[in-house]
């Protein structure tokens, strides 16, 4: 549709679209942080191959949905945080030392995700 406004209008209509087209970007999210490689434990059954995983406290992910990926095999869980945003112990799933995990806390607002390495202690680290 085509509006012809007399030149003097043009600039205040052209502002008003502009304030009008821009209320709709704005989100009232508020980002949460990345999961910690220091509050994650992961307890490995190498006869088994498999592992779990748990996470300490952490409120920003209270009853958040938790993605847990082992991408080097392509498989992994989906749980639920509790309602202080910990986590497990998780059912098991296949893993290993080594294994890169991609760990995804899901809220209503966000999303909150890294990778990390399980290490032979059953700690994590961060990805390289």
């Amino acid at each position: 549709m085509l509006i012809i406004a007399p030149v003097g209008l043009r600039p205040a209509i052209v502002a008003i679209g502009l304030a009008l087209g821009l209320t709709g970007c704005v989100t009232p999210s508020i980002p949460i942080p990345p999961p910690e490689p220091a509050l994650m434990e992961f307890a490995l059954d190498a006869e088994a191959g498999t592992a779990t995983f748990t996470y300490a406290p952490e409120p920003n992910y209270a009853d958040a949905i938790v993605y847990v990926l082992n991408r080097d095999r392509g498989t992994g869980i989906i749980t639920t945080a509790r309602p202080d945003g910990s986590v497990g112990p998780t059912q098991p799933f296949p893993a290993a030392v080594n294994d890169r995990i991609s760990i995804t806390f899901e809220t209503d607002e966000t999303l909150a995700g890294a990778c990390v390495t399980i290490q032979a202690s059953g700690a994590a680290s961060f990805c390289d």
